[in-house]
């Protein structure tokens, strides 16, 4: 089990933040500021040993995730913001892990295809696809829904 965030940083601001983080939970790695200042993720770990990765955000995409977000009741009257099924969607089928590809289709079964944005899909994908130069990630999202 592990905690997923994003936090926007944009970009020239990840320093501080990573050091703030740093000074609260122990890093997973070695050199924990040094992969996150080149990977854009900070792999921290709690004082009880949860994972938690921390993307640090700064594209227009992101901000756009972040601004679709809901906050709802985790437990105890603790709120939290969660991205929207599209939205994490598509970080899923970004990312492209076999593991991801699992997470999609539970996502699609949970939410119902018929109630999931699938415009808002493509447009937020192709994209990010593009910059990857790997469109086959949209075929195999497109594959995915009309089962």
């Amino acid at each position: 089990m592990d905690v997923d965030l994003s936090l926007l940083t944009g970009f020239g601001e990840e320093e501080r933040f990573i050091d703030e983080f740093l000074h609260e939970y122990s890093g997973r790695l070695p050199d924990t500021k040094n992969f996150a200042l080149q990977n854009r993720v900070l792999l921290l770990q709690s004082s009880n040993g949860v994972g938690i990765d921390i993307a640090l955000g700064a594209l227009p995409f992101e901000e756009r995730v972040i601004n679709r977000s809901i906050e709802i009741q985790a437990e105890s009257g603790v709120m939290i913001r969660v991205c929207s099924a599209e939205d994490l969607i598509v970080m899923k089928a970004f990312a492209d892990r076999e593991i991801d590809w699992h997470d999609i289709r539970g996502i699609i079964v949970r939410q119902g295809i018929d109630k999931i944005d699938l415009q808002l899909i493509q447009k937020e994908l192709k994209p990010l696809c593009e910059a990857k130069e790997n469109l086959e990630i949209m075929d195999r999202l497109d594959a995915m829904c009309r089962k």
